[in-house]
């Protein structure tokens, strides 16, 4: 009688797409996070099996695994930020942490324009005025025009620099802050608040953890005014989000575009009830096209490292 043959784990912790992992199932047995009845039993009896793991920059490790996978080799992150993801633990454990760059800065950059534009033309205020029928009492209130504008950019890696293209492409001015200047055709500043105290609308674009925490809160806000918009497309807890409330309840901001939150899924009241907010379910990468290509880069990196071969996009 044959003893059967048992195959390494490949622990998917976030939503995946099913049939992206077929490349996978070659080498890993699939098992899913979400779906097992006792965590703490799993990883009692076969938390030794996990070698590999698929989690996102947001969820990063699950803290009841950091200790009770002893052969976890490699984890993909499933996005270009891996903030959540203890990198310097996994460094010193030896394992591999890839994630998946350049893939999603194209839509992240459109969807960063699109917030701007909508908060500046009042888009879904628009839309609202049409389908409730409020266009038969009069006009639209004006709005302020994006054209012409000063644009100042937060953070001028990859996604910075495609969204400066596409807002260059609108005839505006471009400025930039991150930690030094870079060799581009845009007015460099040396802080957060003196980008905005220049510009009429602030993208922040920066990576989030630790280090950049609460980088935009309440003089950051005051100094972008009355008239500015804040666009925030790169972590939610890069904006002191008791700030911006405060700033667009007493008038010191004038909008916002907002894709990312402190506490995802949970938007408070103040955010969703105001109408000097446009609001996406950050949906920046949401395209078919991207979150397919970043599926099939995941899997590379996780096939890679089964075969014994260097990672596609190592972070470490």
């Amino acid at each position: 009688m044959k003893t059967p043959v048992t195959r390494p784990i490949l622990l998917v912790v976030t939503p995946f797409a099913a049939e992206a992992l077929a490349p996978a199932r070659e080498h890993f047995e699939i098992v899913e996070w979400r779906a097992l009845p006792d965590a703490a039993v799993f990883l009692r009896e076969r938390g030794g099996r996990v070698v590999a793991m698929i989690t996102n920059g947001m969820a990063g490790v699950p803290a009841n695994c950091r200790d009770t996978l002893p052969n976890l080799a490699v984890i993909a992150c499933n996005g270009v930020g891996y903030d959540a993801i203890d990198v310097p633990w996994a460094t010193a454990r030896g394992i591999r942490v890839s994630n998946t760059p350049d893939i999603l800065s194209g839509d992240v950059a459109d969807l960063a324009v699109l917030l701007a534009l909508a908060a500046h033309r009042r888009l879904p205020q628009a839309d609202r005025f049409v389908r409730e029928g409020q266009w038969q009492a009069g006009p639209f209130p004006l709005a302020r025009r994006f054209w012409g504008s000063r644009v100042g950019i937060l953070g001028l890696g990859r996604i910075g620099r495609l969204i400066a293209r596409r807002a260059a492409a609108f005839d505006t001015q471009i400025g930039y802050c991150g930690r030094k200047p870079q060799d581009v055709p845009y007015t460099y500043f040396g802080s957060t608040d003196a980008l905005a105290e220049w510009a009429d609308v602030l993208i922040v674009a920066t990576p989030g953890g630790p280090d950049t925490r609460h980088l935009v809160g309440r003089e950051t806000l005051r100094a972008l005014g009355g008239d500015g918009v804040l666009v925030n497309v790169a972590r939610g807890s890069v904006v002191d989000q008791s700030a911006l409330i405060e700033a667009l309840g007493d008038g010191t901001l004038g909008a916002a575009g907002l894709d990312v939150f402190e506490d995802e899924p949970h938007v408070p009241p103040a955010l969703t009830g105001s109408d000097r907010v446009v609001l996406t379910p950050h949906i920046a990468s949401a395209t078919v096209q991207t979150r397919r290509a970043m599926a099939e880069l995941v899997v590379e990196n996780l096939t890679r490292h089964a075969r014994g071969l260097p990672l596609a996009t190592p972070v470490n």
